[in-house]
């Protein structure tokens, strides 16, 4: 978007991972999504700066794999802070300057996981359910004020998102009633996130992203990179224990 000639605003809650970035000419802002003072603090210093925000891209997020039976409340709340209300919150303060405008768009990061779902995900993939519904609602709510909703519906993506899974899966599930699921599913994580570079690069989520920002008439939903397609259009077809027949064989 650089490239294309926008003022990117890039935030996160680690200013060093936006070096390149910065390097780039895009502007850093230190932010975690769940704090309120810092979704204040972000959204006031781009209107100060620039009078108006035109984009908002919702990409914070994470993975929270483990048993449901031995996952606390407090990890699974923890998990919907992040992948919907710390973004929703982030909404909420960008969308009175959209409406002033009378023009803006919201593009969420769900996952192909707000369509399909994996054993030991329960509330990864019901934060991500949850933001599929809430963008669907957003979408409706805001047409009338010339304000478009996306959603992008990324697969297996080469980042550090498998391996935070990972870590998250064998800390929690690896031992125990679940142990030989939790095995059978860290394979499966490997398999799609490891070293055999089966999965997309982060590249087709940009140019994702790219193309519903530079769009007039940008899709509703994008489902991007490796299986993304394929899985979310088995999951339509297929009856449910069909479907769950497929998934335990995959994991």
């Amino acid at each position: 978007m650089l490239a294309d000639g926008h003022i990117v605003y890039a935030a996160a809650r680690r200013l060093d991972r936006l070096a390149e970035l910065e390097a780039k000419g895009a502007i850093a802002l230190k932010m975690d999504v769940t704090s309120e003072s810092d979704c204040k603090t972000v959204v006031a210093k781009i209107i100060k700066q620039q009078k108006r925000i035109d984009v908002l891209i919702n990409s914070a997020g994470f993975g929270l794999y483990g048993a449901m039976e031995e996952l606390s409340i407090d990890e699974a709340k923890q998990q919907f802070e992040v992948n919907l209300f710390g973004l929703a919150r982030l909404t909420q303060l960008v969308l009175p300057h959209m409406r002033s405008e009378k023009s803006g768009k919201i593009i969420n990061l769900s996952s192909m996981g707000g369509k399909i779902y994996f054993p030991l995900g329960s509330w990864y993939h019901a934060s991500k359910f949850a933001l599929e519904g809430w963008s669907d609602c957003l979408r409706i709510e805001l047409a009338q004020f010339n304000i478009k909703v996306v959603i992008i519906e990324p697969g297996a993506i080469a980042t550090n998102f498998g391996n935070v899974t990972l870590d998250s899966l064998a800390n929690r599930s690896a031992n125990g009633p679940y142990s030989k699921m939790a095995a059978g599913m860290t394979k499966t994580l490997k398999d799609s996130y490891g070293k055999n570079n089966t999965s997309s690069p982060p590249s087709v989520v940009a140019k994702a992203i790219v193309r519903a920002v530079n769009s007039n008439r940008p899709k509703t939903r994008y489902a991007v990179g490796k299986y993304a397609k394929a899985s979310i259009m088995l999951r339509k077809i297929l009856p449910d224990k069909l479907f769950d027949k497929i998934v335990l064989r995959s994991g």
